[in-house]
């Protein structure tokens, strides 16, 4: 039977590290990890490297049966066919696994990466965040998706954010003027979020969202933003009355059957940050795997309805026509993106962080990348080219 961590234990170990300032060179090191030729080894570290918040996993591991066999495929892309070590090596990849049927099937780590080290989820984390969502609105704390965002954070009244519901952050569709622009020492709203945030901890990533304006109203257009989920994150916090890290252990990664403990990176002052909802997450690869594998069994993990169905459903079926997400040939509903003339959908993060479900062939693919550059559309194609391969009936 599951049993919770005592309150004061899992309060003591949610304190995560903490110092009194950040030096120059954490600052300079912070800037640059992101680069092709460290990433491969940083994106494993990131919570050695930011003040970081844990969520401690449980008594009871959610096993995993194995059937571990080679995946003996093909894939085409670009008239070219490739095989999994092609794959693998083209597209960066620190780390794969593959679960079909809910075994084990595939499991490789690279780069000295093993079965402990913690990758960075990237916006896999803006799935996750989903997640607890809709296990807020099971409880009650959160009253439904149509809540305006003003009534668990009134921080937000007067600026883009007023009269925004949860779903339509959910769907990335507030309306609030924030360019998603990546690469640090560019000028831009990202660039010096993190800068601020995460180099020199001089705000909060989501101090920004009270004072910025709107650029269109409510519903009306698609615009990815990390911003965006670090303001659900806000008033998840707000409506549960807890961290977002407490919150997730005890809702989330312990009644799961986690079997390592995750972190998520804490913005703004030492001591006083919140968890970084839209980006900061890192877990192993095998419980990024569980992620994945409760989502395709409608919510359910380890013996028992973690997720509620009816979101599981919600939240990763588009309400419209795909694609949801304009100049992009992928859906998105609640902080998932979907795929059209398909039932699958993912997961995932800058610089080719995947966890990939397929209903129709009970698959789930997690691959955790170091990508040179954020996003790069001939290795996400890529990417999904092989996913399509290792699902396909054969």
């Amino acid at each position: 039977m599951f049993r919770p961590l005592p309150f004061l234990l899992l309060s003591l170990l949610l304190a995560g590290s903490v110092q009194a300032e950040v030096t120059p060179s954490q600052q300079q090191m912070r800037r640059v990890l992101y680069g092709e030729g460290l990433n491969s080894l940083t994106f494993r570290h990131m919570d050695e490297m930011f003040e970081t918040a844990p969520v401690p996993a449980g008594r009871k591991v959610w096993k995993l049966p194995e059937d571990i066999r080679p995946l003996s495929l093909t894939y085409s892309f670009e008239g070219q066919q490739y095989d999994t070590a092609a794959f693998l090596e083209r597209t960066r990849t620190n780390a794969m696994l593959v679960i079909c049927d809910g075994r084990i099937v595939h499991e490789i780590y690279r780069n000295h990466s093993g079965p402990e080290s913690r990758f960075i989820s990237f916006s896999m984390a803006k799935s996750i965040t989903s997640i607890l969502v809709g296990i807020a609105i099971r409880d009650g704390a959160i009253g439904s998706v149509d809540d305006l965002l003003t009534r668990y954070v009134p921080e937000l009244a007067g600026s883009g954010y007023e009269g925004v519901t949860l779903r339509q952050a959910l769907l990335m569709r507030s309306g609030a003027a924030f360019a998603e622009t990546y690469g640090t020492g560019t000028k831009s709203q990202m660039a010096e979020l993190y800068e601020n945030s995460f180099v020199t901890e001089r705000e909060r990533f989501t101090d920004l969202a009270t004072r910025i304006g709107s650029d269109h109203a409510p519903g009306s257009h698609f615009n990815y933003s990390t911003l965006e989920t670090g303001v659900v994150g806000w008033a998840l916090e707000r409506a549960t009355g807890k961290p977002l890290a407490a919150y997730m252990a005890e809702k989330l990664w312990q009644p799961a059957g986690m079997e390592r403990a995750g972190t998520w990176l804490l913005d703004g002052p030492p001591g006083t940050g919140r968890a970084w909802a839209g980006a900061g997450f890192n877990a192993t690869l095998r419980d990024y795997g569980r992620l994945g594998l409760m989502m395709l069994e409608g919510g359910r993990a380890n013996g028992r309805q973690v997720v509620p169905a009816d979101w599981v459903r919600q939240s990763t079926v588009p309400d419209g026509t795909e694609p949801a997400a304009p100049g992009r040939d992928q859906g998105y509903q609640y902080f998932w993106w979907t795929l059209p003339d398909s039932d699958a959908f993912m997961a995932k993060g800058v610089h080719g962080q995947y966890i990939f479900i397929d209903p129709a062939s009970r698959t789930v693919i997690v691959k955790l990348s170091y990508w040179p550059t954020a996003w790069v559309k001939a290795l996400e194609a890529e990417t999904l080219a092989y996913f399509r391969a290792v699902v396909e009936p054969r």
